[in-house]
C-alpha cells in the first residue's frame, strides 16, 4: 500500500483541505443529511416539470437581457437612486470598496456596525478590515453569527453554518455565551436573537447585501427569513448596501419570476418571510428608516467575465446555492475546502475572475462533470461547459494568450509533450501497432507508481496479449466460424 502524503504538507491546497474534510466523518454526515433535505425540498417546490423549465427559461432570458444592457442599466440605476436620495459609490477592487465603506462610517463617527447577510461583504473581508480600524462589525444572520462566533467563514452561500449540527452549535453557545447546552433548535435561535436584539438598537450603521437592484425605479431588493435584514436596514441611522454590478435588472416585472426561482431553488419555499424593497432614506414625514442610504457597486473581476461572451454567463447567478446542494464533490468535502468565498460549482467558475486561476488552479478540475449543477441552475448557467473552458484556459501556454485572469496556471511542457505523444500514438497505425507490441511484451517493466491514481489503486499492467492478438488466435483456430 502506498504511503499517504501528510495533510499538513498540503494544508494550503484544495487537495490538502479535501483530504482533511474526507477524514472528518461528522462533517460528511452533516453535509449529507443537509443536502438530502435540500434536494428533496427543491424537488417538492417544483412538482410541475413544464412549469419549472418554463420558469428557468424565463429567468435565463431576463438575466441575459439585463447583462446585454449592463452599462446602460447601471447608469440608469445610479440616476434613479440618486434622485431617490441614495448615495452611489463605485469600487473596482475589494480594497477600494472597503475604503469607501470605512470612510462613510468614519464620517459619521460610527464605531458599531450590524450586518445582514451579504456575500459581497465576505468578498471584501469587510469584518476584518473594519475590526483592524477599531470598528465592531457584528453579523445578524443566525448562520453568519454562528460562524463569526466560532472564528470561521461561511461554508455555504445561503446557509453559512450548514457544516454544523445542533449539538455543535449548542456547545459553541455554551462555550462563548455561557448558556446551558440544549438540543432544542428554537431555544438556540432565541439565545442568538436575545444577544443580537440590543445590537440593532446600539449600532451606528447597518450593512446589507442586495439580491436584485431594479434600474427602472432605483430600488434595492433583499430577501430573508429571519427579519435581521429588515432590522439591519431600518434600525440604525445609516444603511450601507454592498453588491456586485451584475445584480442589476431592468424592471420590477423581471423580479417576480427571479424571486420565485431563487426561493424555491434555495430552500424549497414559495417565497421568503421578508421581501424588503428600499428606494431611499427616511423622508421627513416617515417614522422609521435610516437617515442615510449608501450603495457600493463592486466590480472585483466581474467586468473581466463580462468581456468574455462565454464566461459572461457566470454573471447570471442569483446566488441560490442549488448547484452546491446537488454537487457530489461539495457534499463530500464541504465549503471550507475551496478556501475562497464562493464554494461549490458556482465558486469554481466565479472565483477565477476574482482572484485569478493561479490562486485556485485546482478548482476547475474538482468536478466529476456529472452535470447536476447545470440541470438544477434556475437561470440555466451551463456550469459544466464553463468548467471545461476554464480547464482549457488553465493549461494554455503563454504563447496561446489565456483569456481568463491567471490562465496558464497549470501549463506544463511535460504534460503537453505527453499529450502530443498520445495524439501521435492514436493517429498513426504503424506507431500504434509498434507500441502495442512493446507494451504486451515488456509491460511488466512499467513503474509501479503512476501519479496520484496509484496512491489508492494498483498500477495497471498491460496483458501479455492484446485483444487483437487474442481475436487473431481465436480465428486461426477456427473457433470464430459458425
Amino acid at each position: 500500500m502506498s504511503q499517504r502524503i501528510p495533510v499538513r504538507e498540503l494544508a494550503d491546497s484544495f487537495r490538502g483541505r479535501a483530504s482533511e474534510a474526507l477524514a472528518d466523518d461528522q462533517l460528511r454526515t452533516n453535509f449529507r443529511v443537509a443536502m438530502d433535505s435540500l434536494m428533496k425540498k427543491r424537488a417538492d417546490a417544483f412538482p410541475d416539470e413544464d412549469e419549472r423549465e418554463g420558469l428557468r427559461e424565463q429567468g435565463n432570458h431576463i438575466k441575459a437581457r439585463a447583462l446585454s444592457r449592463l452599462p446602460d442599466l447601471l447608469e440608469q440605476l445610479e440616476e434613479k437612486l440618486t434622485d431617490n436620495g441614495v448615495k452611489v459609490h463605485w469600487a473596482e477592487t475589494t480594497e477600494e470598496a472597503n475604503r469607501i465603506v470605512h470612510a462613510i462610517i468614519e464620517a459619521r463617527q460610527g464605531s458599531q456596525v450590524v450586518k445582514g447577510k451579504s456575500m459581497v461583504s465576505e468578498e471584501m473581508e469587510m469584518n476584518d478590515y473594519l475590526a483592524e480600524r477599531g470598528i465592531e462589525c457584528l453579523e445578524s444572520d443566525m448562520g453568519e453569527y454562528i460562524v463569526q462566533l466560532d472564528g470561521e467563514k461561511p461554508s455555504h452561500i445561503i446557509m453559512p453554518a450548514i457544516h454544523k449540527n445542533r449539538r455543535q452549535v449548542s456547545k459553541l453557545f455554551h462555550d462563548k455565551l455561557g448558556v446551558d447546552e440544549t438540543d432544542d433548535v428554537n431555544e438556540l435561535i432565541q439565545v442568538g436573537r436575545r444577544t443580537l436584539r440590543t445590537k440593532f438598537m446600539e449600532a451606528d450603521v447597518g450593512v446589507s447585501g442586495v439580491n436584485f437592484a431594479i434600474a427602472e425605479t432605483g430600488t434595492l431588493l433583499l430577501v430573508e427569513n429571519e427579519g435581521n435584514g429588515r432590522m439591519s436596514t431600518t434600525a440604525p441611522p445609516m444603511h450601507i448596501a454592498v453588491t456586485g454590478i451584475e445584480k442589476v435588472v431592468e424592471n420590477l416585472r423581471d423580479v417576480v419570476p427571479l424571486l420565485s426561482l431563487l426561493t424555491r431553488s434555495a430552500l424549497g419555499q414559495p417565497i421568503t418571510t421578508y421581501v424588503n424593497m428600499i428606494s431611499g432614506p427616511r423622508k421627513a414625514d416617515e417614522l422609521d428608516g435610516p437617515e442615510e442610504v449608501h450603495l457600493v457597486l463592486l466590480d472585483n473581476g466581474r467586468t473581466g467575465a463580462f468581456a468574455d461572451a462565454q464566461m459572461r454567463q457566470t454573471l447570471n447567478c442569483i446566488r441560490c446555492g442549488a448547484c452546491m446542494n446537488h454537487c457530489p464533490v461539495y457534499t463530500r468535502v464541504g465549503g471550507h475546502t475551496y478556501g475562497e468565498v464562493y464554494p461549490g460549482p458556482i465558486g469554481k467558475i466565479v472565483t477565477p475572475h476574482m482572484v485569478g486561476l493561479e490562486k485556485v488552479p485546482d478548482h476547475p478540475s474538482a468536478s466529476s462533470l456529472c452535470g447536476a449543477c447545470g440541470e438544477v441552475c434556475p437561470v440555466k448557467i451551463p456550469i459544466p461547459e464553463l468548467l471545461q473552458r476554464l480547464r482549457q484556459e488553465n493549461v494554455k501556454s503563454p504563447a496561446e494568450q489565456p483569456k481568463v485572469k491567471g490562465g496558464g496556471a497549470k501549463y506544463s511542457r511535460r504534460e503537453r509533450a505527453i499529450w502530443r505523444f498520445w495524439v501521435a500514438l492514436n493517429t498513426s497505425p504503424v506507431f500504434y501497432r509498434l507500441f502495442l507490441w512493446g507494451a504486451t511484451r515488456f509491460g511488466r517493466l512499467a513503474p509501479k507508481k503512476a501519479g496520484p491514481w496509484t496512491d489508492n489503486h494498483a498500477a495497471p499492467v498491460p496483458a501479455r496479449k492484446s485483444l487483437h492478438d487474442l481475436a487473431r488466435t481465436h480465428l486461426e483456430k477456427g473457433e470464430g466460424q459458425p
